[in-house]
C-alpha cells in the first residue's frame, strides 16, 4: 500500500477488518516491523484522537515517530503555483515536502477543507502534492474531503457490535454552532455502502452531500423516518457542499439533535460519533453517556485502524527493497 485516502486503498473490507481485529488481539506482534523506519506526522490543522492514536498505532510497530505542527512548528507554506511569494509565507510546499520525505519513510497528512472554494478542497491540493513529491507512502489523518482513518475505525467497531450481516445504518446531520467539512460524512457513508451495510443519510434540505460519496445510500429528509428500525445511528454536523452555499451553514435548528425520544424510534440502536462533540447541539447527555453510545471504544479503534494502515505500508516497502 503506497497511499491511503478513500475505501479503495484498502482493498477488500472483510480481509481488512479481519486484520484489523487480529491486530487488536495482540497490537505488539509486530513490534520489530517498524524498527529503525520513521513516520512523519504532518498537521495543518489542531487533532486530539488522530495524532495520538496514529503516533500510538507507530510506536506499536516499533517506529521512529516525528511530529510537525505546520502552523506552530514551521514556517509558513504555500501551496499555490505561480504566485509571487512576497507575503507571510516563507517556504513553498514544492521545496517541503520533498525535504520532508528525505527525513522519513512513511508520511500522514492531516489538512482540512479551507470551505471557501469547493474546486480547491475537492482536488485535495495539499495531500495529493504530498503524494505526488514527497517519494513517500502517504496516508490521510483527514483531508479536505475525507477521514478514511475515522471511517476504518467505524467499520470496525460496528463488525463488533452488529446482531445481523446487513445492519441498518443511519448517518445523519445534526445542528453545530459553526461551519464544518464534509469529510467524515463523505468518508462515512462511502464506507458503509461498501461493507455492504443498509445505508441512510437524513439531513434537511439543503445539506446534500456530493453525490460521488452517497452513491447507494437512501436520502431522506424526515429524521424521523430516517431513524425507524435503526441498528446504528451515527450523528455529524456538516456544512452545505451545493452551490451557491458552499461552506455556508443553512441551519442551525434543534430539532435535529440527536435525544432519547428519536433513539426510540430505532432498533435499539447505539449511538456513534467521530468526536469532539458538541453537547446539546449535536447529541443530548443522555445518549451519549448512555448504555448504547460507542462514542468511546469507536475512538480506541482509532488506534487500530492506523495501525494495520501503517502495518500494510511497512509491508510494502519492505516488499519492494527485497525485490
Amino acid at each position: 500500500m503506497n497511499k491511503f485516502t478513500t475505501v479503495a486503498d484498502i482493498g477488500p473490507l472483510d480481509k481488512a477488518v479481519a486484520e484489523a481485529l487480529e491486530i487488536k488481539r495482540n497490537r505488539y506482534a509486530h513490534s520489530s516491523l517498524g524498527r529503525n523506519y520513521t513516520l512523519l506526522m504532518i498537521f495543518f490543522n489542531s487533532s486530539l484522537r488522530t495524532r495520538l492514536s496514529t503516533q500510538k498505532a507507530a510506536m506499536n510497530l516499533g517506529m521512529n515517530v516525528m511530529v510537525l505542527d505546520v502552523n506552530q512548528g514551521a514556517w509558513k507554506l504555500e501551496t499555490e503555483r505561480g504566485v509571487i511569494m512576497d507575503g507571510d509565507k516563507a517556504e513553498h510546499l514544492l521545496e517541503a515536502i520533498p525535504v520532508m520525505g528525505s527525513y522519513c519513510d512513511i508520511i500522514g497528512v492531516r489538512s482540512f477543507a479551507g470551505l471557501k472554494d469547493k474546486a480547491e478542497d475537492y482536488e485535495e491540493r495539499v495531500i495529493n502534492q504530498f503524494i505526488k513529491y514527497s517519494g513517500r507512502p502517504v496516508f490521510s489523518m483527514e483531508a479536505a474531503t475525507g477521514h478514511p482513518l475515522q471511517s476504518f475505525a467505524d467499520l470496525i467497531t460496528i463488525e463488533e457490535h452488529k446482531t445481523k450481516a446487513r445492519p441498518k445504518v443511519v448517518m445523519t446531520w445534526a445542528p453545530h454552532p459553526k461551519a464544518l467539512p464534509q469529510a467524515v460524512p463523505n468518508s462515512f457513508v462511502q464506507w458503509m455502502v461498501a461493507a455492504g451495510y443498509e445505508v441512510v443519510v437524513t439531513h434537511p434540505e439543503g445539506y446534500e452531500l456530493d453525490s460521488a460519496f452517497t452513491e447507494g445510500a437512501t436520502i431522506d429528509y424526515d429524521q424521523r423516518h430516517a431513524l425507524a428500525g435503526a441498528d446504528f445511528v451515527y450523528a455529524k454536523n456538516w456544512s452545505a457542499y451545493a452551490d451557491p452555499h458552499y461552506g455556508e451553514v443553512l441551519c442551525k435548528s434543534r430539532d435535529w439533535t440527536v435525544d432519547a425520544e428519536k433513539m426510540a424510534l430505532t432498533n435499539n440502536a447505539y449511538f456513534m460519533h467521530c468526536l469532539p462533540v458538541r453537547r446539546g447541539m449535536i447529541v443530548t447527555d443522555d445518549v451519549i453517556e448512555g448504555p448504547r453510545s460507542l462514542v468511546i471504544p469507536e475512538a480506541a479503534n482509532r488506534e487500530i485502524s492506523a495501525q494495520t494502515v501503517i502495518k500494510r505500508m511497512l509491508e510494502s516497502i519492505q516488499d519492494n527493497r527485497n525485490d
